[in-house]
């Protein structure tokens, strides 16, 4: 008995030596990749939460000191913060609910057995290839008043009287600046919901089919339960994208006319770059943070209550 135990114990010890040195060999591996996410993110992140609690300002030299809660109590006040609130909210669920609906379809249409598919699936995503500021540059030729495509069509089909400034206007240009980016965002939505329709085991439909359900009743019953944590995750992804959207909206309308495109993410933009209030930007950075968290927190909570039932 105390042979085998004297024995067994240089054993163990070097076992968890060997386990010691392959986790510490672990996190070197890993160095090389968290370095960076440390320094360009986490390090930024902690930042600006400090700058959100000071004057900072722009400029040389200059003095930053702790100010508390001041900037948040300011920011209560600002109604310009608030609209720009608004706007971003409106702006979130417009588009992020067009884009699900629209590329529900879309992907139901390509899951199809058709011709020219894989061409169709190429095509489908060509908007994803492009960056936001393209885009932006894109629209805002077809948008524009006198030499757009946009008006051009209607002038042809005789409708000039439906000619418009959309970008201009302030009942136009919220709308046209969500098609946007209904346009922009729907091919990622649209591969996500495509790869999770090709889930959907298809001897479930034959069943369901051979039980004398239509299609309609298949897609129900079958489709839409398979496909519920696919559509959670990916419309939240969405919602949170959209809320955080900056270059396109910027490069369209850059906030206006008077504010009625200014997503929190430009409002942000023009206090700390325009007018050179960091801290202040800071401060309404980290109250979107808590809020869009704080939104998305209840909104998966009740969505995955209802997978549950």
């Amino acid at each position: 008995m105390s042979t085998a135990t004297v024995t067994a114990a240089p054993a163990t010890t070097g076992g968890r030596t060997r386990a010691r040195s392959d986790r510490t060999g672990m996190y070197l591996l890993l160095l090389p990749s968290l370095l960076p996410i440390a320094v360009l993110s986490v390090f930024p992140l902690l930042r600006g939460i400090y700058l959100g609690f000071t004057d900072a300002r722009a400029g040389r030299n200059v003095e930053v000191s702790f100010t508390g809660l001041a900037n948040y109590r300011a920011l209560l006040g600002d109604e310009l913060f608030w609209n720009s609130f608004k706007v971003g909210l409106l702006w979130a669920f417009s588009v992020t609910i067009l884009q699900f609906l629209l590329a529900l379809g879309l992907a139901l249409l390509l899951n199809e057995r058709l011709r020219f598919r894989g061409v169709a699936r190429v095509l489908s995503v060509v908007p994803w290839a492009m960056p936001p500021v393209v885009v932006g540059i894109l629209w805002k030729l077809v948008y524009h008043p006198d030499a757009g495509l946009l008006n051009e069509l209607l002038h042809r089909a005789g409708a000039d009287g439906m000619r418009h400034t959309w970008l201009g206007d302030f009942s136009t240009a919220l709308p046209a600046v969500i098609i946007v980016g209904v346009w922009a965002g729907l091919p990622q939505t649209t591969v996500v919901l495509l790869a999770g329709l090709q889930g959907v085991p298809r001897e479930l439909h034959e069943a369901a089919a051979v039980d004398g359900a239509g299609s309609w009743q298949r897609f129900r019953s079958v489709t839409l339960p398979a496909l519920t944590p696919v559509v959670v995750a990916i419309t939240s992804l969405d919602f949170i994208w959209n809320f955080n959207s900056f270059g396109l909206v910027y490069v369209l309308t850059a906030g206006g006319p008077g504010g009625k495109t200014m997503l929190p993410m430009l409002f942000a933009y023009e206090e700390a770059f325009r007018y050179g209030n960091y801290g202040y930007a800071a401060a309404l950075g980290n109250v979107m943070v808590i809020l869009i968290v704080a939104l998305l927190a209840l909104y998966l909570r009740r969505r995955l209550r209802e997978a549950n039932t």
